[in-house]
């Protein structure tokens, strides 16, 4: 919906290197490298870690099994539902495109934009810390307290340091670009590798908890009272859990944790510029992926609440509930191949998010509301620049501190910025399934090779019940909610920049 006039202008950037058919994206993904995108993607550190706040916010395991399994309705449906879009318009920038189309080039933009800020980025750079906190535990000289370059405050309440964790983590996003860059090839065959060793690592600590730590005396504690919530962290001053209301309020707030673990299944839709077969492909690929990370999920937390009691998992040091299961089946390596699982876990999430984010910048690109040097294609016909840029972004991330002077300790940017947005990228999803009934009256007659699942029902259940909690965390986590709806609306300017640049009669 770029204006025919502003769009002509648009040129990709020379390459004297290769022909224009070597400049393009090409289709060479097939149905098994789409889904372990969509598994690799969603995978990371957060079923390994988020379980002890939901547990806190919901007190029970009855409670915390029905907060995963909303989570998992959830991103069934929308996935399920985003198939009709992506069969439609397989393209590179997926929901970037489906919000463009839908409503306006703005809004696409606004998405895009949070993407790349944040997003996108923000979760690669907590992918790579991860990634070294966990090598810390193998290997102590990795530390984020040792520090290279001690902190340098820049702000109130900021600093910039490089501890031997960030360093790790830097050189692990720069790696990793460069492979993505090499060609689509090499970022298959890496996300292909590691996504299928992390499925049967998560696979082998769900055996491990189910056969080897099934402790009866925990399963009846934690099951007999699997409906009374117990050491609960109250959503609201005054609100108790104990009532209906207080625990619907419960339910929603836990959502930012298993929401947050659950998310970039949506990761392939950037990539469908080349995917093989898309309109069969990628809807299929949604579907196979969101329903293998889905049911492992499950598992995952019913193996934690029958190794664990209740009260273990909701104290877990650090929140690390997974270390703390297997340590008690394993004491003393526990912790060690937890820690390795989590590193094959983090590494494989980064490539899938390298991989997938610069195709959304690229489309961008294409349509002058990004950076004009993004939409080129290197001879590997990959968005190299895209890649370059969104690595660079992602190191700051890793590079900016957050600091607390009363406790005089540091924190990381891109972790308080990710919580900010989990709201945002809700508005976002729910913006884009209301797009399937919105397109289907703007363009009727659009071939659909696929149709959304359970359409009208499917995607109206879940624009509901996302709404409901997008306004639970608006009214009980404001503090977290507003910033994010402000980081979206802060591109709003900045998309008339780029429109204002591309519209210029000397714009490059």
């Amino acid at each position: 919906m770029i204006d025919s006039d502003l769009k002509s202008e648009i040129q990709l950037p020379e390459d004297n290197s290769g022909s224009e058919s070597q400049r393009t994206l090409h289709r060479s993904l097939g149905l098994y490298d789409s889904t372990m995108i969509v598994a690799g993607s969603m995978i990371g550190s957060g079923i390994f870690i988020v379980a002890g706040e939901m547990a806190r916010e919901v007190g029970s395991s009855g409670w915390l099994m029905v907060a995963w399994l909303i989570a998992g309705v959830l991103t069934m449906a929308a996935a399920l539902s985003y198939g009709e879009l992506a069969a439609m318009m397989p393209k590179a920038g997926g929901q970037y495109v489906y919000l463009r189309e839908a409503y306006s080039p703005l809004w696409g933009f606004l998405y895009g934009w949070t993407l790349f800020l944040v997003i996108q980025t923000g979760t690669i750079a907590a992918s790579a810390v991860g990634f070294s906190r966990y090598l810390g535990v193998l290997w102590s000289p990795i530390s984020e307290s040792k520090y290279l370059i001690p902190p340098i405050h820049i702000l109130p309440g900021y600093a910039v340091s490089l501890s031997t964790a960030q360093l790790v983590s830097l050189l692990l996003i720069a790696f990793l670009t460069w492979t993505n860059s090499s060609g689509l090839k090499y970022g298959k065959g890496v996300q292909n590798t590691f996504t299928t060793v992390k499925i049967g690592s998560l696979i082998g600590v769900i055996l491990i908890g189910l056969l080897l730590g099934w402790k009866s005396s925990v399963v009846h504690m934690n099951f007999d009272h699997a409906w009374t919530p117990s050491g609960v962290t109250p959503p609201s001053p005054g609100l108790s859990v104990l009532t209906g209301f207080g625990m619907l309020v419960a339910l929603c707030t836990a959502q930012i944790g298993s929401l947050f673990a659950a998310d970039a299944w949506n990761n392939i839709t950037f990539n469908a510029g080349e995917v093989r077969n898309p309109a069969r492909n990628v809807p299929l690929s949604l579907a196979l992926g969101t329903v293998i990370v889905i049911g492992l999920y499950l598992l995952a937390n019913f193996a934690y609440v029958v190794v664990l009691p209740f009260s273990a998992v909701q104290h877990a040091p650090s929140d690390r509930v997974a270390a703390t299961m297997m340590e008690a089946i394993f004491p003393h390596i526990g912790a060690r191949i937890i820690a390795i699982a989590i590193m094959v876990s983090a590494f494989g999430c980064m490539n899938g998010m390298i991989l997938s984010g610069a195709r959304a910048y690229y489309a961008m690109a294409l349509d002058g509301v990004f950076f004009k040097r993004a939409a080129f294609v290197n001879r590997s016909n990959v968005p190299s620049s895209a890649l370059a840029m969104q690595g660079v972004w992602a190191g700051v991330l890793v590079l900016i501190r957050t600091y607390q002077p009363t406790t005089q300790t540091y924190g990381n940017l891109y972790s308080n910025l990710l919580d900010y947005v989990v709201s945002a990228a809700l508005v976002f999803y729910i913006l884009t399934l209301a797009g399937i009934f919105r397109l289907r009256k703007l363009k009727p007659n659009a071939e659909r090779p696929y149709r959304a699942f359970g359409y009208p029902l499917l995607p109206i259940l879940y624009i509901f019940f996302a709404s409901v909690i997008l306004i639970v965390l608006l009214i009980y986590r404001t503090t977290t909610t507003v910033p994010g709806i402000v980081i979206v609306l802060l591109g709003v300017p900045v998309y008339f920049l780029f429109r204002a640049r591309l519209a210029a009669p000397n714009a490059d």
